[in-house]
């Protein structure tokens, strides 16, 4: 039997959730990049430019594990060694303050911008190749740094033309905790549930938490009763907590946290005053049982979302970096933002015709202008799309040409 031909690669095919960016959508987030980055240097935040690619075991270590399965690995045909191609900058910031600046005085305010690159996109953000920028703040452990991170999070998207902005406060820790002091935990159960059973009874607790389902939060603890919290009536009001900050932490006040629970809480009252003490009238909400995202969050997390239907902005929080060092910091998508944010005018293109003078053409581009010079007598201002061609040393739009 004769084989079938194989099929031939179309060209210009490119992989699942890897696209081109075309003019001027290229030129466009290449601008917003730079105006977030210029946010974060007017506060005093440090750029650095972590390399693409990194040995498996310094990339994925500390936080990196929380991006693991979502990291391409391959093989360094120099070293012969694994190497993974990174999903996230953070853990690289994570790693360059616990080596190459280890002795510098903290704290450290560092940024980034670069491209990460993910195993998997979602059926909502497709796209595996991302843009991302963001800040870190590393040293210390006060909310005012939380709050240093959202804030200039805030003003940087200001920046770059995105002000209606919320910030979404999050505890991803706390349920956790309360599991824990409540004695909901395969150990704490063994004597009267099996280690199988007390497990899918938790995993069902917490899946019931994260849908946000107060019926089935109710009916799994009442399979794990007796606790030594009561997890079937806290558990619910916490849910329904979730809302603008105020009355989410006047819920909160109201209700009987064990002593680990009232500390997350009393931390997240403290980083919201700083970031009003800052910044007065940034919208925020409180979600105490929200744990989706990066696992790696120890207090307090962020989501930012745009005006309207924009979504997800940036996202951030609290974490260990390397040797347990305290740090916070925010991560922001310029596709998401670019979204989110006003077209900027076009820049008029102005048509220089052979022999124009170099003077009118330097002339023009000082002031905003793009020239486009003809290089041969058969090109013109329509075959190189320009608006605007050059008449007695001025940008004439072709509207006027008769």
């Amino acid at each position: 039997m004769t084989e079938a031909p194989l099929t031939p690669p179309v060209a210009g095919l490119l992989p699942a959730g890897l696209i081109d960016l075309l003019p001027p959508e290229a030129e466009r987030e290449a601008a917003l990049v730079e105006a977030l980055m210029a946010g974060f240097a007017a506060h005093g935040y440090e750029r650095l430019k972590p390399p693409l690619l990194e040995f498996e075991e310094s990339l994925l270590a500390g936080t990196g594990a929380a991006v693991a399965e979502q990291t391409f690995r391959l093989m360094d045909p120099v070293s012969q060694r694994m190497m993974g191609l990174r999903a996230d900058t953070t853990p690289q910031v994570a790693r360059i303050a616990a080596t190459r600046l280890r002795g510098e005085p903290r704290p450290l305010r560092l940024c980034y911008a670069g491209q990460v690159l993910r195993v998997k996109g979602t059926q909502i953000a497709p796209q595996r190749q991302l843009p991302q920028v963001g800040i870190e703040l590393i040293g210390p452990e006060a909310p005012a740094a939380d709050a240093e991170v959202a804030v200039v999070t805030a003003e940087a998207l200001a920046r770059a033309g995105v002000r209606a902005i919320s910030l979404d406060i999050s505890l991803p820790t706390m349920a956790g905790v309360l599991l824990t002091e409540a004695g909901a935990t395969s150990a704490a159960l063994a004597p009267r549930l099996s280690e199988a059973a007390a497990r899918s009874l938790i995993e069902a607790l917490r899946l019931g938490i994260d849908r946000k389902d107060p019926v089935a939060v109710r009916e799994m603890a009442a399979r794990l009763a007796p606790l030594a919290v009561d997890l079937g009536a806290m558990l619910p009001r916490l849910l329904e907590a979730a809302g603008p900050a105020d009355s989410a932490l006047l819920a909160l006040a109201g209700l009987p946290l064990p002593p680990a629970a009232r500390a997350i809480a009393e931390n997240a009252a403290q980083v919201i005053a700083a970031i009003r003490a800052r910044a007065p009238d940034l919208v925020i909400t409180l979600d105490p049982l929200e744990f989706r995202g990066f696992h790696y969050h120890v207090g307090v997390a962020f989501t930012v979302f745009g005006p309207g239907a924009t979504g997800e902005l940036a996202r951030g929080g609290r974490y260990l970096a390397q040797n347990e060092e305290p740090a916070t910091g925010m991560s922001l998508y310029p596709d998401a933002v670019q979204r989110a944010a006003p077209a900027p005018p076009p820049r008029p293109r102005v048509f220089l015709p052979l022999g124009s003078p170099a003077a009118a053409a330097a002339t023009l581009r000082a002031g905003g202008c793009a020239t486009v010079a003809a290089l041969t007598a058969i090109d013109t201002p329509l075959t190189l799309r320009c608006t605007h061609t050059l008449r007695d040393g001025r940008a004439v739009p072709l509207s006027e040409e008769g």
